[in-house]
């Protein structure tokens, strides 16, 4: 499938609201007032905003972002720089975004900044919408609690769409609305244990629909 396919299917997705995200923490904001504030926009920014060869770290990620709240300043993905709002996130590796693109395109692009490029064309809509299915707001889950959460279905940031856990093994692997595609798997667990905002960063890009 192509790029304007996804584009299209995920863009109709994006027009029915994203809205989910304001103050989803507050019912359980007690459960973390002894976790810090360090936010996952830093923690993703750490590195700075360049590309370099190392597939294991998140510069496509962290300039999806980017680009995302430069467009649309007041986009639900703002959450991310707000360390006071308890979240866990799911942030696919460079490697997952090629990935994805050797999947759509059926071609391999040779640099970050240019799968980073072939990630923009689908539309900013597009891929604030793919970056909230990756977002379970109001929930700091850590890796010792996702193992215990076999079977439970997430509900995330982006509005009506959810993914499984599915624990093999002692791995936890993902199950998004896609079927037809591998599943994504927890690589690197507990990024900013300690924080209300936890993150594990994954071997794939989650998928909010059939593609």
């Amino acid at each position: 499938m192509s790029f304007r396919r996804i584009s299209a299917l995920v863009s109709t997705v994006a027009l029915m609201g994203t809205a989910a995200v304001a103050g989803a923490s507050s019912a359980s904001a007690d459960d973390h007032d002894d976790l810090g504030d360090r936010s996952l926009a830093k923690v993703l920014a750490k590195d700075g905003s360049g590309f370099d060869d190392n597939p294991w770290d998140y510069d496509i990620l962290d300039n999806a972002v980017s680009a995302v709240l430069k467009a649309k300043p007041d986009s639900d993905v703002k959450v991310l720089t707000d360390g006071d709002t308890a979240l866990t996130a799911f942030l696919p590796n460079d490697r997952a975004f090629r990935r994805l693109v050797n999947d759509l395109t059926g071609s391999s692009r040779g640099s970050e900044k240019d799968i980073f490029a072939a990630v923009a064309s689908v539309g900013i809509d597009t891929v604030e919408a793919v970056l909230l299915y990756h977002v379970v707001p109001g929930e700091t889950i850590d890796s010792r609690a996702a193992k215990k959460a076999d079977g439970a279905e997430l509900e995330t940031a982006l509005k009506d769409k959810t993914f499984t856990v599915d624990v093999r093994d002692g791995r936890i692997i993902l199950v998004d609305n896609d079927p037809d595609d591998a599943n994504a798997r927890v690589v690197q667990p507990d990024i900013n244990k300690g924080n209300k905002q936890i993150a594990h960063g994954i071997s794939r890009v989650l998928r909010p629909m059939d593609l």
